[in-house]
């Protein structure tokens, strides 16, 4: 066979071949398929009884050495402990076999899943690639066989000039204009550390592709074995982990900087130098270059190659996703990732302007730039948690040059959006992508008026006039660039900190300069012609690097900003105790809400599917009004008159139902004012006891009610509380939860038979001389993630408790208060009245409200017991912030809205489970949801680890939900109940992306 320039023809060998030669050399009879190459062929062998092998006819090209190295190297590998599969002798004992000219070799099937086409990697996974390419140079690095010094297109050390050689054969001449300039780039970054790069025996071609994977407890491919070592030779170590990195791009290509994961993650097991460090991604680059050029020159050459044309979309996006970031900026990315220096010019700022003048006086903020300028400077605060930005103000198109107006407006001489400050203003919502938030430059917005001296605030070397942009270059190589300036220095000429270069021009309108400060070699992102250009939160690291901050030579203060949620998470870690739980294993640093948004440091919003507690939406400023107000004049306890307590108390039974039993009941007619819903629930089982005389509580199997001492006692949760079931005092009493889905009966048709089991229990407790006093349960089953109780069931439960001398409990807690939608309270859904309700989360919208609703005769009971009365509870401040809520969900039809949207939300999500096996049963009504996730519909094994996993990817994609149920495999829907039908839409999209892409 002739070998081709840049690309080798695949031996000509059939799977029919393939047959005869398993039969010839091994003596076994099989059936054949073949499996992709580009070079070599490989066929799948598999006995009569099932065993399985591979058969690779090697292309002629590579000589008996070359294989000798790799067998080696496979011992190599195992001694590491690196999974790889075992070659299989033939009937000679030799590993290499020749048939009609070709060598031959068989080998161990891998068991597992090829990982090439597993859509989205998680971090988890992208370091495990990492760790393994580390691995594999680790285990390699003592390797030494002639074999191993070989010439070969895949050798990183030659693949510019590869690249640059095949570069003809790509016949997109768009295409091909975007490859060339990145080998050049590639190449000039490479020149200037590849005598530093370490050179050592590679594995070569570490991808996604050579690499067979497992399903790990949480459903995703984890990387195991490593397989076709044909690229074994010696080759820069950092190679290894390049090669590697560059196959993780395309699994997510819009966002390539996630590879940092798996560099990091190689990095903490085979320690880089800077100069490997520093060839990271022009490797990345490069390999992308080559194997797009390489992809079209085999289709040249070998036009039947299937598994070739298959891999063109996947090279194309890997190509796309390494120059997505400009390899300068993706170089520093690295550095800092790894604790390296910058590898740009980084000395210090001018500091003479922020300092003391000569005459001892300190500089006015801009007069190293402005130095006519005479009047207030107003440094604006455009960032996630501006007090000028509240009540949404910040989702304005204009809401920005609202800042800029409000400044001049009342007298300023210069209005600054400084460098560095994430901008809320610049926050998208509703979708699965960061905006870019964070700006590199300093805006400077003047009012109209005439023309204005500028001076140099650096000194250097003026660069040509371009774009309506002054450069000035300083000795340091820094770049000093002023846009919105008219210069009056020729270009080329010397400049001092302070002499005068141009003016502002004379205008009736506003005008604008921007000032950033980069490093030698460093080009701008494309911006605004009035603004700093501004980059995505993932983009900072490096941009902190490549640009300053101008506040230093402009005598402004610095205001520059970082994500902090790192620092935060390790601040909270020290003081928080083990047992007090957090979301997300890397939690976002929430800073801001507003409706049914979060918003974190960098100015990331989310979709909030979980604050049941803000049930108006974050920020209400109907409620923010009522605080400010309220505490501004009374706030005192409930044992003074003051008109708010009775009015709270009035307008919450008014929202009462009417008896369904057509009034035989006592009114409910009372409320008692507390903190919480846990002090709630305590309050509720006191009076219970106290007005029946009795102790025993009833409360259902999987319930959480709370953290008091009482409230706690009733919650039966294994998630809470492993060890629930066997630690409940013995006057509380366990009895099975009616859940259709998951319970002891299950399907419709089951009320009559879980009530029945009720009642056994209620008589037995009466024959152990341990009488009910209450029975208390959650209208819905909240706890399991918003389980509808069967039909009928808690009005015969009801029934029962009543007829055994108890009283029944409603926790409306989670449930009430509008957020089934069709109904106000949760027991309206089963068409009863309860005795005792108890109420909190919603009622202050995050202030701390929780109640007790009953009858007198029943509150009253508990003056038995002594006086009621809570600090806080039903004090002016906690009513009117009651009222405020209130009154704000009457006027925006806020439970209208939850039938509405949850309606539309529970029909994306049963839509979805027509696609995806992984839904089971959705739960639920109005915007208290459940999504249930099981392996398998019938046996409804739960999905725990694959919920907790989709949520991490979930949060990645700008939306906010966690897990619930006793088995923590319901994603719970919970989110205030302004949510729009947009968010809606976009919450069930997301999940379809991810139950496609994977997580």
């Amino acid at each position: 066979m002739q070998e081709q320039t840049g690309g080798l023809v695949r031996p000509d060998v059939t799977a029919s071949d393939a047959v005869l030669i398993a039969q010839e050399l091994w003596g076994i009879a099989v059936t054949a398929s073949e499996l992709g190459s580009n070079q070599d062929r490989n066929f799948l062998l598999t006995e009569p009884g099932g065993a399985r092998s591979v058969l690779r006819i090697d292309n002629p090209a590579f000589p008996d050495s070359a294989r000798d190295a790799q067998h080696a190297a496979l011992d190599a590998y195992r001694s590491a402990g690196v999974p790889v599969p075992a070659a299989l002798p033939g009937g000679d004992g030799a590993l290499t076999q020749r048939w009609r000219g070709f060598a031959v070799r068989r080998s161990a099937f891998a068991e597992g899943e090829a990982m090439v086409d597993a859509g989205y990697f998680a971090p988890v996974v992208l370091r495990e690639f990492g760790s393994l390419a580390a691995a594999s140079v680790n285990a390699l690095a003592a390797l030494e066989h002639p074999g191993l010094d070989r010439p070969q297109m895949w050798d990183m050390r030659v693949a510019a000039d590869e690249a640059r050689n095949l570069l003809p054969s790509i016949a997109d001449p768009v295409l091909r204009d975007r490859v060339a300039p990145v080998i050049a780039e590639a190449e000039r970054l490479l020149g200037g550390v590849a005598a530093e790069l370490p050179v050592q025996p590679i594995h070569g071609d570490l991808t996604d592709d050579n690499v067979m994977g497992v399903r790990g407890a949480d459903s995703r491919l984890h990387p195991r074995t490593v397989l076709d070592l044909g690229d074994l030779a010696l080759g820069w170590r950092v190679a290894e982990l390049a090669v590697c990195a560059s196959s993780m791009l395309h699994h997510e290509p819009e966002r390539p900087l996630r590879v940092l994961e798996t560099i990091a993650a190689f990095h903490a097991e085979a320690p880089l130098s800077e100069a490997e460090a520093r060839a990271v991604w022009p490797l990345i680059a490069l390999r992308a270059a080559l194997l797009v050029a390489s992809g079209w020159r085999q289709l040249e050459i070998d036009g039947d190659n299937e598994y070739a044309r298959e891999r063109i979309a996947g090279e194309q996006a890997i190509f796309d996703a390494a120059t997505a970031v400009p390899l300068a900026e993706a170089v520093e990315q690295v550095l800092a990732a790894l604790g390296f220096p910058s590898s740009a010019a980084q000395a210090p700022a001018p500091q003479a302007s922020v300092a003391q003048a000569s005459d001892g006086q300190g500089i006015a903020p801009l007069a190293p730039l402005l130095p006519e300028l005479a009047g207030e400077v107003v440094v604006l605060d455009p960032g996630t948690e501006s007090e000028a930005l509240a009540s949404g103000a910040w989702l304005a198109a204009d809401a920005e040059d609202a800042l800029i107006r409000a400044a001049l407006v009342t007298g300023a001489m210069a209005a600054v959006m400084p460098y560095g400050v994430y901008r809320l203003t610049r926050t998208t919502i509703d979708t699965a992508h960061a905006a870019a938030t964070w700006p590199i430059g300093t805006a400077i917005h003047l009012p109209a008026g005439p023309a204005a001296a500028v001076a140099s605030p650096v000194s250097g070397t003026i660069l040509a006039w371009a774009d309506g942009t002054l450069r000035i270059v300083s000795a340091d190589g820094r770049r000093c660039e002023i846009r919105g300036v008219r210069p009056s220095r020729p270009d080329g000429g010397e400049v001092a900190q302070g002499e005068l270069i141009g003016q502002v021009p004379e205008s009736t309108g506003r005008r604008t300069l921007v000032v950033t400060v980069l490093a030698g070699g460093a080009e701008a992102p494309a911006g605004a012609a009035d603004d700093a250009p501004l980059v995505e939160p993932d983009r900072v690291p490096a941009w902190r690097r490549l640009s300053s901050d101008p506040a230093a030579i402009l005598g402004l203060p610095s205001r520059s900003q970082s994500d902090e949620a790192a620092d935060e998470l390790t601040r909270r870690s020290r003081i928080f105790a083990s047992a007090q739980e957090r979301y997300y294993e890397r939690p976002p640093q929430i800073e801001r809400g507003w409706r049914h948004h979060l918003v974190d440091i960098t100015g990331r919003a989310y979709v909030d599917m979980v604050n049941n507690v803000t049930g108006l939406g974050h920020g209400h400023p109907g409620v923010a009004d009522a605080v400010d107000r309220q505490i501004r004049i009374l706030n005192t306890n409930s044992r003074f008159l003051y008109r708010e307590l009775a009015e709270y108390s009035e307008r919450l039974l008014a929202l009462l139902p009417e008896d369904p039993s057509g009034g035989r009941g006592e009114p409910l007619d009372t409320v008692l004012l507390v903190n919480s819903g846990s002090e709630a629930v305590d309050l509720a089982l006191r009076l219970a006891q106290a007005a029946t005389g009795r102790k025993t509580v009833v409360s259902l199997r999987e319930a959480y009610h709370g953290w008091t001492m009482a409230s706690d006692a009733v919650t039966t949760s294994a998630y809470d509380n492993p060890d629930a079931l066997a630690t409940r005092p013995e006057w509380v009493h366990v009895a099975d939860v009616p859940n259709r889905f998951r319970g002891t009966y299950r399907g419709e048709g089951t009320g009559t038979r879980y009530a029945a089991d009720l009642g056994a229990d209620l008589d037995r407790l009466s024959a152990e001389d341990r009488p009910v006093a209450a029975f208390i349960c959650e209208s819905v089953l909240g706890n399991a993630g918003g389980v509808m109780l069967p039909d009928g069931y808690l009005a015969e439960a009801y029934a029962r408790v009543r007829a055994a001398g108890g009283l029944c409990i409603a926790d409306e807690v989670q449930v009430g208060f509008g957020r089934m939608g069709s109904s106000f309270w949760g027991f309206e859904q089963s068409g009863v009245l309860p005795d005792i309700i108890t109420i909190a989360k919603p009622m202050g919208n995050g202030y701390p409200i929780g109640g007790v609703i009953t009858s007198k005769r029943v509150a009253d009971a508990l003056a038995a017991q002594g006086q009621f009365f809570s600090s806080a509870g039903g004090n002016p401040l906690s009513c009117r912030v009651g009222l405020a809520v209130l009154d704000a969900m009457a006027e925006e039809g806020l439970q209208e809205n939850a039938r509405i949207v949850g309606a539309r939300l529970a029909g994306g999500f049963r839509a979805l489970a027509a696609r995806h096996a992984l839904i089971g049963p959705v739960h639920g009504e109005g915007l208290y949801l459940g999504v249930e996730l099981v392996r398998d519909r019938e046996s409804m094994e739960p999905a725990a680890a694959e919920a907790a996993a989709i949520c991490e990817r979930l949060r990645e994609l700008g939306v906010i939900v966690q897990t619930t149920s006793e088995r923590s495999n319901v994603l719970k829907i919970k989110p205030p109940l302004c949510l729009t039908a947009r968010s809606a839409d976009v919450v069930v999209a997301a999940v379809d992306r991810v139950l496609t892409e994977g997580w």
